[in-house]
């Protein structure tokens, strides 16, 4: 083993000074100056002939022929690739100048969160439009590594501060702007183009679509339709309704479920027959049926935002058809037949009808949710409710418009069940089979049901609320009458789901 100069040092400092270890250590590390004043001169001596060639190189632009100049860069240019054989691509925050934020930009936000939340050591804490939480991002000049089939690449945040001071609306060459930057091995670039950043952007777009404040549109009237007033107003869509808590049998409850689940994962079905990638449902029954409750449970399972269309705030076809095309992808446009329109909605329509002469037809109609223009957007359900589905015209509910029918009948006891689960908190009870046997006689919608189940007043107990519907469901039948006992009653729970010949594109 062959000892070194250095190593020859130690030993003799060790000897001399070996009783004071504090000491040895601070002659060590002394030991240790002329290599790193060494590799400080190396350094500095990179960076001075870097800041000489720029300058060799500027001055060379303004004195010497642009073909000599432009043969230089391009061996230049090879030789930088040769020493950093990496590309990179960077993605700013806006796409122009007028305020608009890019996808791409805020996709990969997205997607980089949860890998910035777990690698990043330093991270920026934002709440964001549209969003139901904080958003978590990596900090600027923060970086993280991510890995694609083998892969490794490199995610950079970072912003060009401005020049100047200037004050402006839009982001512009003063203002802040924001970008990520991806770096990767030059071999790898058809992947990445190809395949990971494809993936990167889907990715990004639907945890964004997941995180997102969902939000119940409805159209305004085309009067004010302006730059400051858009065609449709919106709210935060915060309906609580579920599946798990309609009342409908758990069978029922479970095909609608399938058929959603087949809608929303049929994307590439739909392209290979040459479909528009939408669905059509037509919910029917008497009003307190839980229509609007469906539509919102469908809502929420679905993660889709609702637009609730007023027909009578439109003049004619061409403002629908505008109305509609300025409808999001992932959405579920509900449009009400008039003649479900109580009394006094029925006399407001009729004042509005005299302003506004709307002039909205039938066949204006069915181009928009089955003509060339139901295929503006994707992945949208359209959804008629009504009470009287017998006054429908036929060419509205005929096959290919409306796939498939769903009757919201009366409260039946498996619907009850589920009430008395949520309301009462129990699964059952000596007086279930008393309130079994009155709703298979008598007409009670689960609206009317879950009315005698809530308290009215703190800590009233089951027992009394049982007792209210019992006799509400008493006086119901009597107030029906008794020509009725042996009729072949339409329930909830006994109804089939109507399809029309369910068209199963699978």
């Amino acid at each position: 083993m062959s000892i070194t100069t250095k190593d020859r040092k130690s030993i003799v400092v060790v000897r001399k000074f070996g009783h004071n270890h504090k000491l040895v250590q601070k002659l060590e590390r002394m030991s240790d100056l002329p290599s790193i004043f060494g590799s400080t001169v190396a350094t500095f001596a990179v960076v001075y002939s870097t800041a000489t060639m720029v300058f060799v190189y500027t001055v060379a632009r303004e004195h010497f022929p642009q073909h000599l100049v432009d043969g230089v860069e391009k061996y230049g240019r090879k030789l930088v690739n040769f020493a950093f054989p990496y590309s990179q691509i960077t993605f700013p925050e806006f796409t122009d100048a007028y305020m608009r934020r890019s996808e791409a930009f805020t996709a990969i936000q997205n997607y980089l969160r949860e890998k910035a939340s777990a690698s990043a050591n330093r991270l920026k804490a934002d709440a964001l439009k549209d969003s139901r939480s904080l958003v978590l991002s990596m900090d600027y000049n923060e970086e993280i590594a991510d890995e694609f089939d083998g892969i490794k690449v490199w995610w950079t945040s970072n912003r060009n501060h401005p020049r100047s001071m200037q004050i402006s609306v839009y982001p512009g060459p003063g203002v802040d702007e924001k970008y990520y930057k991806l770096t990767f091995h030059n071999r790898h670039k058809k992947r990445i183009i190809e395949s990971y950043l494809p993936k990167v952007m889907e990715d990004g777009k639907a945890i964004g679509q997941d995180n997102r404040l969902r939000k119940l549109y409805s159209n305004n009237p085309s009067k004010h339709w302006n730059g400051f007033n858009p065609k449709w107003s919106h709210v935060a869509f915060e309906h609580p309704a579920s599946f798990d808590t309609l009342a409908m049998s758990a069978k029922r409850k479970k095909e609608i479920i399938n058929d959603l689940d087949a809608f929303k994962e049929g994307r590439e079905d739909y392209e290979r027959i040459g479909k528009p990638w939408k669905r059509g449902y037509l919910l029917y029954g008497p009003p307190g049926t839980g229509k609007s409750t469906m539509i919102a449970a469908m809502a929420n399972y679905l993660k889709y935002d609702v637009y609730d269309l007023e027909l009578t705030t439109i003049k004619d076809n061409t403002e629908l058809r505008r109305l509609l095309i300025d409808t999001s992808s992932k959405s579920i446009l509900r449009e009400q037949e008039e003649d479900d329109l109580d009394p006094i909605s029925k006399e407001v329509k009729k004042e509005t009808e005299d302003t506004t002469e709307s002039k909205v037809t039938l066949s204006g109609i069915l181009n928009c949710i089955d003509g060339l223009w139901s295929s503006c957007g994707g992945e949208r359900i359209i959804v008629f409710t009504t009470n009287y589905p017998e006054k429908l015209d036929q060419a509205l509910i005929r096959r290919g418009r409306m796939d498939k029918d769903i009757e919201m009948s009366y409260c039946c006891f498996e619907a009850f069940k589920v009430l008395a689960k949520h309301y009462l908190k129990i699964d059952s009870h000596s007086l279930f089979e008393e309130i079994g046997q009155l709703l298979g006689k008598t007409d009670m919608t689960p609206a009317d049901v879950a009315e005698n189940l809530i308290p009215r007043f703190k800590d009233e107990n089951v027992e009394t609320r049982m007792n209210r519907l019992i006799e509400a469901l008493k006086t119901a039948k009597e107030g029906e009458g008794a020509s009725r006992p042996n009729e072949k009653r339409k329930r909830g729970c006994n109804t089939r789901i109507n399809k029309r010949e369910k068209r199963n594109i699978r």
